[in-house]
């Protein structure tokens, strides 16, 4: 009785297949691709942006700010006072200081707030600004 016991379990492991070189393999692709993926920012709210004939396609755009169309400010989907627009600019700027600033208005926003946001912007040390668009 032991010997056919011994037998089934000798059978037995013969017949598992192990598949931890498998789960290695889908762990590192798994990596690769977390890794090599881009993530796309947005402002947190719909804006309907002016049209332009000579809009371009900004790739650097790190700091994305919304500006609806009753004035309220939005950076990284929470509306941000306008005396605290500066501070926010300056903390995403030191996380990636290659980056720009592309200001999401509406359409109907006013022109005053568009002002004041380039202006925190520029007195955070980013200079490099752009007003965000629909190509005609």
């Amino acid at each position: 009785m032991r010997e056919l016991f011994s037998q089934a379990v000798e059978q037995e492991e013969e017949s598992a297949i192990d598949i931890t070189p498998m789960l290695d393999i889908v762990f590192i692709m798994l990596i690769f691709f977390i890794v090599t993926a881009t993530f796309v920012k947005e402002s947190g709210i719909d804006v309907n942006r002016p049209d332009a004939n000579t809009a371009t396609q900004q790739d650097r755009a790190s700091i994305l700010i919304a500006i609806d169309d009753t004035g309220a400010v939005f950076i990284d989907r929470r509306r941000v006072e306008l005396d605290a627009v500066r501070a926010n600019i300056e903390r995403l700027h030191a996380e990636n200081p290659q980056g720009t600033v592309v200001i999401q208005a509406d359409e109907n926003a006013s022109t005053k707030q568009l002002v004041a946001v380039m202006d925190a912007s520029r007195e955070a040390g980013v200079y490099e600004v752009s007003i965000a668009t629909e190509r005609r």
